[in-house]
C-alpha cells in the first residue's frame, strides 16, 4: 500500500453553482466510509492542520445530524448540517453549513467508487444556493482545509 499523496482535483462544475472534489485513496471504500462515518476518526483528520476539532453532535446515519467547531490561535469556525442518507459503503448525502456565511446551505453527495488494488476512488459534490456562494467558498481558501484534510485522511488509513 502507498502512502504517498494524491492529487485532489477541486473543479467548479459547468454550469452549475457547484463545486466537484475527487480524489483517490489506498484504501478499499469500506475503510474511506468508515473514515467519514466514525467520529473518533473523523477528529483525526478532517480539516487542515493547525486547527483543533470539537465535535458537539455527530449521528452519521440516515436521519442524523453533526455540528462540530475547528479552533485556532485566531478564533472558531462553527459547522453543522443533516445526513440525508449513509449507505454503506459507496454513499453519503448531506447539507453542510458554515455559521460564518449567513443564509448559505450546501447539498453535498459523496460517493465511494472501488477500484483495482484495493483503492477507492472519492467524488464529492457540493452544490451551492447560487453561484456568488460556489464562488465565494472556491475563493476563501478551502482548497487547503480539503488537501490538509485528505492527506491527514492517508496518513490515518496509513497506520490502519
Amino acid at each position: 500500500m502507498s502512502t504517498g499523496t494524491r492529487e485532489t482535483i477541486i473543479e467548479a462544475v459547468d454550469g452549475l453553482p457547484a463545486v466537484r472534489i475527487t480524489r483517490e485513496f489506498d484504501a478499499p471504500p469500506e475503510r474511506v466510509f468508515d473514515a467519514h462515518v466514525d467520529v473518533d476518526k473523523v477528529v483525526r483528520w478532517l480539516g487542515p492542520r493547525g486547527l483543533t476539532m470539537t465535535v458537539q453532535r455527530w449521528d452519521a446515519e440516515t436521519g442524523g445530524g453533526y455540528r462540530y467547531v475547528h479552533a485556532d490561535d485566531r478564533g472558531e469556525y462553527r459547522f453543522f448540517g443533516s445526513f440525508h442518507e449513509v449507505r454503506s459503503p459507496d454513499r453519503i448525502v448531506q447539507t453542510f453549513t458554515f455559521e460564518g456565511f449567513g443564509d448559505s446551505v450546501c447539498l453535498e453527495t459523496m460517493t465511494l467508487t472501488e477500484l483495482p488494488g484495493g483503492r477507492a476512488r472519492l467524488v464529492a459534490t457540493s452544490l451551492f444556493d447560487s453561484f456568488e456562494g460556489r464562488d465565494a467558498m472556491l475563493a476563501s481558501g478551502m482548497e487547503t482545509g480539503v488537501e490538509e484534510g485528505y492527506e491527514k485522511l492517508d496518513e490515518l488509513l496509513a497506520s490502519r
